[in-house]
This record gives structure tokens, sequence and C-alpha cells, in this order.
């Protein structure tokens, strides 16, 4: 977004924003985001055992049992059930809250830096030989431009790094996130939740490593050989086997303190990224019953395809070793060295500097909780107990109502499978919030249609002067009441004096 000169909001199209689905497309995305389309085919499981149940009772054999326990059971589970979809709702609710802290903290830290940090946020220094002062102070100028600039695109990368880093997309190599890290030396901070290919690697046991690398290579590149001295170029296979890391080696070098790559970045990853949404396709362990043997195949490392496997792979715990980068953090790091900067040139007051601190632990507070939710499941116990009661009282359920519903026990036992199972499979998609799941949180939303636009629309302008704007022409209805009381321009007030201004307040 850009404005005219009038301040007229000129808005231009994000590439990167998400199409939103309209008339027969939002209909059809509103009906394959319910239950039904995620326990379809344990319905037409219960569907057939209760035509079964059905044809034995009226041609062989009645089955038919006393009806006792559907009142005291199903009492009991739709409670259970009631309590278990509330549970995830609440993950869901306090995933929706974190991320509105981290635009708030984004909002509130580009702020401050683009309108209480100075034009130069550098200390009167001599000017270099054959410099003049002018030239010294527009050098600064400059300088505090560029960095400031720098920060403000730093906090769009941490929320692009923290919607990568919940869906275990591991890596920096994205079209959203690439080129707003790429020239930053690189920490080996371990994660808190498993990435994509983490699972995968855990069982080659011979990923090789390479000081060469400033950032690890990510799903859907995979290391290749070079000359040495030179990055590794990532390929574009989507099964990586190997990643780099980067842990601090001899032949890494530090300066004042922080890692530095031993050669630049050159510009060919940026013919291999991955889009900004990448989410994964179907396949057959998405159906019934293969999706049930998803979560032991991915235990023993086994590569497992689908949206199903995905889903698994990001609620499985640190067990199975993280990826030794938290790019999310890394960046936080960044943030409070530009802080820490402006502490020392003491170009700012205390105040000023104890909000950015505030607000970049505010950050940081929300990708905390972020990870906790999403290292944090419902205990399995808890969730097979209930799947399990749900299943033995649906499969009782033909044998109670047959007595009483003949042929519509069919029917009414579908029925009932869908309500129950259907709270179930819904409160298990909601519990991990973050995917690419129809009902998930829209991160990319939050991302590039709330926090991006924002900080472009406030780097769009110099920093306000208050001398400037309030003393506008077009301010003209400064002490009216109405747009139909006489227009004033702040010149005329200023002629009419303090005097004057009072008395028209008195009249509003």
């Amino acid at each position: 977004m850009s404005f005219n000169y009038q301040g007229t909001p000129v808005y231009h199209k994000d590439p990167n924003a998400p199409n939103l689905p309209s008339g027969w497309s939002s209909f059809v995305h509103a009906v394959l985001a319910t239950a039904l389309f995620r326990c379809w085919h344990i319905l037409i499981f219960f569907g057939a055992w209760s035509t079964a149940i059905c044809v034995i009772s009226h041609s062989v054999h009645s089955l038919a049992l006393q009806p006792t326990l559907i009142t005291v059971f199903g009492t009991v589970l739709g409670f259970v059930i009631s309590y278990r979809t509330t549970s995830s709702f609440e993950r869901y609710n306090e995933g929706r809250r974190l991320w509105s802290q981290i635009v708030l903290g984004s909002r509130t830290f580009a702020r401050t830096v683009w309108v209480h940090v100075p034009d130069s946020a550098y200390p009167n220094e001599p000017p270099a030989a054959g410099q003049t002062d002018d030239e010294k102070k527009e050098e600064n100028k400059a300088k505090t431009l560029i960095e400031k600039k720098s920060v403000i695109n730093l906090l769009e990368a941490f929320a692009v790094a923290v919607k990568h880093y919940l869906r275990g997309e591991d890596s920096v190599f994205y079209e959203d996130l690439y080129h707003l890290v790429k020239f930053l030396p690189a920490y080996a901070l371990p994660t808190t939740i498993p990435s994509v290919v983490d699972l995968n690697d855990s069982s080659a046991g011979d990923a090789p490593t390479s000081p060469h690398s400033g950032h690890f290579l990510g799903p859907g590149l995979t290391k290749r050989t070079s000359a040495p001295g030179h990055l590794p170029l990532p390929t574009t296979t989507r099964t990586p086997d190997h990643r780099v890391t980067n842990y601090p080696t001899d032949n890494t070098l530090r300066v004042d303190g922080y890692p530095q790559r031993t050669e630049k970045m050159s510009t060919g990853p940026e013919n291999y990224l991955l889009p900004a949404m990448n989410p994964p396709k179907y396949s057959l362990f998405d159906l019934f019953p293969f999706s049930l043997l998803v979560r032991m195949l991915t235990k023993k490392g086994v590569d497992v395809k689908g949206k199903t496997a995905a889903r698994v792979r990001a609620r499985m715990g640190d067990h199975r070793g993280g990826s030794p980068y938290n790019i999310p953090l890394e960046i936080s790091l960044y943030l409070g060295s530009y802080v820490s900067a402006l502490q020392l040139r003491k170009t700012i007051d205390t105040p000023t500097i104890s909000l950015l601190l505030a607000t970049l632990g505010q950050l940081v507070d929300a990708l905390t909780g972020l990870e906790r939710i999403l290292t944090t499941p419902i205990p399995f116990s808890y969730s097979i107990h209930l799947w399990l009661v749900t299943l033995v009282y649906c499969l009782a359920l033909p044998f109670q109502v047959w007595s009483t519903l003949k042929w519509f026990t069919i029917p009414a036992t579908v029925l009932a499978s869908f309500i129950f199972f259907g709270f179930l499979v819904a409160g298990e998609e909601i519990e991990n919030p973050f995917g690419y799941d129809k009902n998930d949180l829209n991160m990319d939303h939050f991302v590039h249609n709330i926090i991006r636009k924002e900080l472009r629309a406030i780097m769009a302008m110099p920093t306000p002067d208050p001398g400037v704007w309030a003393f506008s022409s077009e301010n003209d209805l400064l002490f009216a009441s109405s747009d139909q009381d006489e227009r004033v321009p702040p010149s005329e007030w200023m002629r009419r004096g303090v005097s004057g201004m009072r008395e028209s307040l008195t009249l509003m």
C-alpha cells in the first residue's frame, strides 16, 4: 500500500497473498471443512454393521438387547466427548491469541523504531579524512535508515519464520523468507519442535555436515557437492535425505562474538526456493484403513507421504531429535542486538529502550507459547480410550434399538456415529491449528495480509512531523462541532490567538 499527496491510500495486490474462495468455490470449501469428510469411512463401516445386524435380526434370529445402556453410557460419553472438544478448542483459541500477540508486537516494535529512533542514530564523531561534516551527517542518516529498514524487515521475517517453524518446514529456503534473512550469520540454536525431515533423517544416521553452510537446507532441498569454498546449492528434489548443519567449526569465523560465514551466499539458491505455502499432497495413507499405519511407520523412520502423516509429524514430540535450528529465536537475537546497539550509542532515551525490550520479550513469549501448544498434545491414553469407548458404544447401538426402530436402526446408527465421531475428529483437527487443514489458523493471512502490509505502510512515509500535518490547510475543522461549521485553517487560528481558540472551545 502507498499514499498519494492527498493521503488517499493506494492498494497494490500482494502476489504472495492467498486467494480467497468465492461463489461455488466458497460453498465447496465450506462443505469440505465439515467433519463429514474426516469420518466418512467410519460412517460407511457403521452403516454396513447396522445393516448386517438388522438383516440377521429380521431373517435369522433376533439380536435385540435391552436398551438400558443407551441412557447410562450415552450421557457419560456425551460429557466426555464435549470435554475433549472443548480442550481442543482452547488450544485453537490460545494459538489465535498468541498470533494476535505477534501482530501487536510487530506493530509496536516497528512503530517505535520508525518514529522514535532519530534520523541519525549514530554518535557525533569527527569526519574521516577528506570528508566534510555535512557528508558525515548524511552518511550517518543513510546508515540509520538502512538499519531501521533492515530491522523492520526482520520483524516480518520473524512472523514468516514462526509460520514455517510451526509447520515443521525446516529451512529458510522459502519465497517469503529467504530474501529477508539470507544476509544473517547463523546460530546453532536447538529447536523445540521436530522438522518435516527430522523423522526421515533419524533412521539414516549418516547425514553429513558442512562448515560451509550458513543456513540449512530445507524440505525439497538436498545437499550436493561443490568445490571447496562455495556454498552447496540446493536441488529441486522433493525427498531430502541429508541436511547441512552449521554448528560452529574451526572454519567458522567470529567477529566480536558473532558467528560469521566464511563466504557470501550466492544468488544460486534463489532459483530453487520453495513456495510460501507448501502443503503436503494427498496420498494413499490418507485413506482408511491405511491411515491407521501412519504413526507406526513414521516412528520407524519411514518417509510416509500425505496430509495425515504431516499432522502426525507435527504432533510428535522432540524425542525423535530436532533440527538444530530455531530461526525465529535467531531473528529475535538480531533484533535484540539492534536494541543493544542503540543503548551503547545513547541516541534514544531509556523509556524507548524499555519499550523495545518489552515488545521483543512479547514476541519471544508468543513463540514459546506456540511451541508449548504444538509440543503438548492431548495424552495418548486418554485419546485412545475415548475412541475405544465410542467405538464400543456405536457397535452395541444396533442391538439395543432394533426392537424399537426396526429398519430405521440403520440411519439412526449412522447418525449417532456421525455425532460422536464427528466431534472426535473435529477435536483432533483443531488440536494442532498450525497446519494446512481447512479449519486451521490462516497463518499466511496473518503474515502476508496483516503484518507485511502494515509494516510496509509504516515505512512508506518518513516520520510524521506534527509541525507539518497539524498545521495543514486541510485541517480546517479543528474547533468545529460538525462539518457544517465555519472552516478555519490553522493559520487563521494562529492569527486569532489562544483567546480566540478557547472561546471557540466553550461553544462546542
